[in-house]
């Protein structure tokens, strides 16, 4: 599969994981007397990675994660503006677990109608031709689902410490198990296509040989 990628900025905005990182910066953040700086660098990183994409590539439709995110923190900053005193506490304790449960709204109802969201970014890596092949389509499928399971996971941490600890800032329900979580989703995001074109090699080898 040959890269697409017109030199090292293009190349670094297919990658889904810099299509997150708004995402990942708010889950992290978020908390007690922290919701307006949280929500505030994730709204200004999305409309920042939009603004450089069009710019790299010289326009284009923004990609359905990126509108997601703008949308999603620009009405978490207008209801957080508005908010009383007591719906800004319920805010900053629980934000992250919305944000997250979104996240694996979009993760999984994009591929529940065949487009996971991750296709965007590969098509960018990949030429045309590999566009609609087996192989790629199920990567991408695996790795969206791998996504949604990993913000799955951070939404039941985070509610867990919310809820059952009463403590928002745990540092195992609150911190540790919500990165570990992401990271594992990064490690796999770099790991898994290049376990797939190594079998796909194989396989054509096979073929060639029979």
């Amino acid at each position: 599969m040959d890269s697409q990628a017109n030199g090292k900025p293009a190349g670094v905005l297919d990658n889904p994981v810099v299509g997150m990182a708004p995402w990942i910066i708010f889950s992290v953040l978020v908390g007690p007397g922290r919701f307006e700086l949280s929500v505030v660098l994730a709204l200004a990183v999305s409309v920042l990675l939009i603004v450089v994409n069009r710019i790299v590539r010289r326009g284009g439709a923004p990609k359905l994660l990126e509108v997601a995110e703008v949308v999603f923190f620009a009405a978490m900053a207008a209801v957080g503006l508005v908010a009383s005193a007591g719906t800004r506490r319920w805010l900053e304790t629980y934000a992250g677990e919305v944000s997250n449960i979104a996240l694996v709204l979009i993760a999984f109802g994009s591929m529940a109608v065949r487009t996971p969201f991750t296709l965007q970014y590969a098509r960018e890596q990949v030429d045309r031709a590999h566009w609609h092949s087996p192989a790629f389509l199920r990567t991408n499928y695996v790795i969206t689902g791998v996504w949604g399971l990993a913000f799955l996971v951070a939404a039941v941490a985070g509610a867990y410490g919310d809820l059952v600890l009463r403590d928002p800032d745990n540092l195992w329900t609150g911190w540790i198990i919500q990165i570990a979580a992401i990271v594992a989703a990064v490690r796999f995001t770099a790991w898994y296509p290049g376990v797939v074109r190594a079998r796909v090699r194989r396989e054509g080898e096979t073929g060639q040989g029979a």
